[in-house]
């Protein structure tokens, strides 16, 4: 490509962000660039040097069970200045984006992602299916979020994933991807247990599936770990897709013992530092590859059914700060 092709590119991409800037919207202004921008590198013939790594800490909403207002109020309380919220927010503001927007700025926090649900991959669903989440991926512009997590609910319970399941989800995930694009909202795809992207042979069946220009990794790495995985090592070899983290723990159970979440399951989402995931190998690995975006802290619900969510999320809080020495 010649010099003057990549100028005259990287003038009309900054015309168009300008373009954009010019529509005003209520929202928190953003500590750094989105680590995926729209204008695409690729095209610039001298690489750009990387900066120092920065994180910025969000908690999900999930562990409120649905009472998102509580959890919006208390996670600000807590100090964090983000905030992951699932798709089960479009009942109250579904319609009124603006009403969440001014909402979450009264409370001083970011909407880091929607939780978007699963993509399904029966064949004859497929506009049905793209047609929600990108609706979703409009909600997120409207209310001035920035990511779109979506997962898949196609692993099959009778049988094995095979390479057509895996192909379908990759068409599936890049078309999302690409119409979300069109708003300016980047789409990573989240690897939780029972999906197809549940081991770490099977994450990266999924993302060779996906075009990678539309479609990154959201790593979940306690749903990593339980698959099979090494979360440090999945940084490292995603680094340049990562769009953003979710940070949480995972301990195993006895055949016997209770587990809130489900009793078919042998292990359960814990505090940061009560399992088995080795956190400050996770955090040096974000550090090694200069990590700039998210991470969220989850938990999906209360292990300990003594406690509120607020103080797991306090116990997380302290275990970032006092043992890892990371600033909320």
């Amino acid at each position: 490509m010649s010099s003057s092709l990549s100028r005259r590119h990287f003038i009309v991409s900054l015309g168009a962000v300008a373009a954009g800037a010019a529509v005003p919207v209520k929202t928190l202004p953003r500590v750094f660039e989105p680590p995926h921008p729209p204008l695409e590198l690729s095209h610039f013939e001298r690489p750009i040097a990387p900066a120092p790594a920065q994180i910025l800490f969000g908690y999900a909403a999930i562990t409120w069970g649905g009472n998102d207002l509580q959890a919006i109020k208390e996670i600000s309380e807590i100090g964090f200045r983000g905030i992951q919220l699932r798709s089960n927010i479009l009942n109250d503001y579904g319609e009124r984006p603006k009403a969440l927007r001014d909402l979450l700025y009264q409370y001083h926090l970011e909407m880091v992602a929607l939780s978007s649900g699963g993509v399904g991959i029966t064949l004859g669903t497929e506009a049905e299916e793209i047609a929600k989440h990108v609706r979703n991926a409009k909600f997120v512009h409207d209310v001035g979020g920035d990511y779109l997590q979506v997962t898949d609910s196609a692993r099959p319970k009778e049988r094995q994933p095979v390479a057509s399941d895996f192909k379908q989800l990759g068409r599936m995930l890049t078309e999302i991807g690409k119409r979300a694009a069109d708003l300016g909202v980047p789409v990573g795809y989240h690897n939780p247990m029972s999906s197809l992207g549940e081991s770490p042979g099977e994450v990266d069946r999924v993302m060779e599936g996906a075009d990678p220009r539309y479609v990154k990794l959201e790593l979940d790495i306690a749903h990593y770990q339980q698959g099979g995985g090494d979360p440090a090592r999945a940084i490292r070899q995603y680094h340049n897709r990562l769009l953003f983290l979710h940070i949480k723990d995972v301990e195993s159970l006895a055949p016997v013992a209770p587990v809130a979440e489900s009793r078919e399951r042998p292990y359960r989402f814990v505090e940061l530092g009560r399992g088995k995931v080795d956190l400050p190998a996770v955090f040096a690995a974000l550090k090694e590859v200069k990590f700039r975006g998210w991470a969220v802290i989850e938990l999906d619900s209360v292990p300990d059914q003594s406690r509120t969510p607020k103080e797991s999320a306090l116990i997380s809080k302290k275990y970032l700060e006092e043992k890892l020495g990371m600033k909320i």
